[in-house]
């Protein structure tokens, strides 16, 4: 189903979840051409001052990426869909025991990027992205090699297409879990969730919210769990901008 009203103005009350990639930036080639303005900074600082820090970021991205681009923000960070996160004092966690795992597929899949024009991979150390937005023509073969790896790597490995990617990750933890693990901070604690994102791995957390009574927003066309719509990153931009600043 594909929602077609708009989300209600943002409150007060809200604890706000943002996948990044798509939602907040627009989608770009490759991940290192993406790039954050001072008025996308300036727009999340007040974010997060207006709700008391209640604001985090969830993305496919590292967390030591979303660091890098938001600097010099300093807000609650979910990456690689929730494997790993910086809370709100600052720490970071890995839901990851054993990275060294996904070895001898990252040497595999380097191969297989340099015998292909236009793919390129992440190594995300918790997981392992192989890109083909350049050339959406090997999509299968994509699918295909991603699918064998997960099958020799046995059921607690899985692999998540997304658009023009597919990511080979530890099984069970998502965007919704990391949602969940946020709102049991006190800083998250007793306000509505909201979450907004593009993309098939954002089902997860609008399932979450949903089940929390909060609001999902899904960006951009598709078949979704989300109950709103907006139609793009500028249209999530001009949103947000509405949440009005509180009396001083």
């Amino acid at each position: 189903m594909m929602p077609e009203t708009p989300p209600p103005l943002p409150r007060h009350d809200w604890a706000l979840f943002l996948d990044f990639d798509g939602t907040l930036v627009p989608l770009a080639d490759h991940p290192r051409d993406t790039s954050v303005s001072e008025a996308l900074r300036h727009l999340v600082a007040r974010l997060a001052h207006e709700l008391d820090g209640a604001v985090a970021i969830i993305s496919g991205r590292p967390v030591a990426d979303l660091e890098a681009l938001l600097a010099p923000l300093d807000l609650p960070l979910a990456g690689v869909h929730g494997l790993e996160w910086r809370d709100t004092s600052g720490g970071y966690h890995s839901a990851v025991a054993h990275p060294e795992r996904l070895a001898a597929c990252r040497d595999a899949l380097a191969d297989f990027v340099a015998g292909h024009d236009g793919l390129h991979y992440e190594d995300k150390r918790v997981a392992l992205a192989l890109h083909y937005r350049g050339a959406p023509e090997l999509a299968a073969e994509c699918r295909h090699f991603m699918a064998e790896w997960q099958q020799a790597l046995g059921d607690d490995v899985e692999t998540v297409a997304g658009k023009c990617v597919i990511e080979l990750r530890p099984a069970g933890v998502h965007k919704g879990t990391a949602i969940a693990r946020l709102l049991d901070d006190p800083v998250f604690q007793g306000r509505r969730p909201v979450f907004v994102g593009d993309d098939v791995t954002d089902e997860d957390a609008f399932r979450e919210v949903n089940a929390r009574g909060g609001l999902s927003v899904r960006v951009g066309d598709g078949k979704t769990a989300a109950t709103y719509y907006l139609e793009s990153v500028k249209k999530v931009l001009t949103w947000l901008e509405h949440l009005p600043s509180r009396p001083t």
